[in-house]
């Protein structure tokens, strides 16, 4: 399964810079000097492979330099583009309180007492912080349950469960 890890928002200068939105937690290991990225435009098959040649952080975002991509043209021409890793090529997480998304995504939610839920769809993120989006057993309807530990006491990837203790009217329909 692929995963994010950037996105290309747009040029950044006239020497071919990229303005990357990091959809990573390890951005200084997935945009180091000589990494190796797999990038698809949004709808299109190819896959092409860049080396990054440096990168650093500007006024919050992250600028990079591939190889090869040494103009502005060249850089728009990459606006979009997504950066992608191999879910298989992942280490697994060293701390038992973190998730990749893909780790989150259909496993079945159930409320303290056992009632199922739904089931986890997308995990989103915010500004605010992670959303669980979760597809309700009963009716279909989108539920968007926030991914704190106030909220979400357990999850086990063993057993395919998330475990919620919900506020009063966050599962209400309206």
């Amino acid at each position: 399964m692929e995963l994010v890890v950037g996105r290309v928002a747009k040029s950044h200068g006239v020497r071919g810079e990229l303005v990357v939105e990091v959809r990573t937690d390890e951005p200084e290991a997935r945009f180091a000097p000589g990494v190796r990225l797999r990038g698809r435009l949004p709808r299109a098959a190819e896959v092409r492979e860049f080396t990054v040649e440096s990168a650093r952080q500007h006024s919050g975002r992250l600028l990079v330099f591939l190889s090869g991509v040494t103009d502005r043209t060249a850089a728009d021409a990459l606006r979009g583009m997504l950066f992608v890793v191999d879910s298989a090529d992942l280490p697994p997480s060293e701390d038992p309180d973190e998730f990749y998304d893909h780790e989150l995504e259909g496993l079945e939610v159930r409320l303290t007492d056992g009632t199922v839920v739904g089931s986890v769809r997308e995990v989103l993120h915010s500004a605010a912080g992670e959303l669980l989006e979760v597809r309700a057993a009963d009716d279909g309807r989108e539920i968007l349950i926030p991914f704190v530990t106030a909220i979400v006491p357990t999850v086990s990837l063993a057993e395919g469960v998330i475990v919620i203790d919900p506020p009063e009217g966050l599962l209400d329909p309206e």
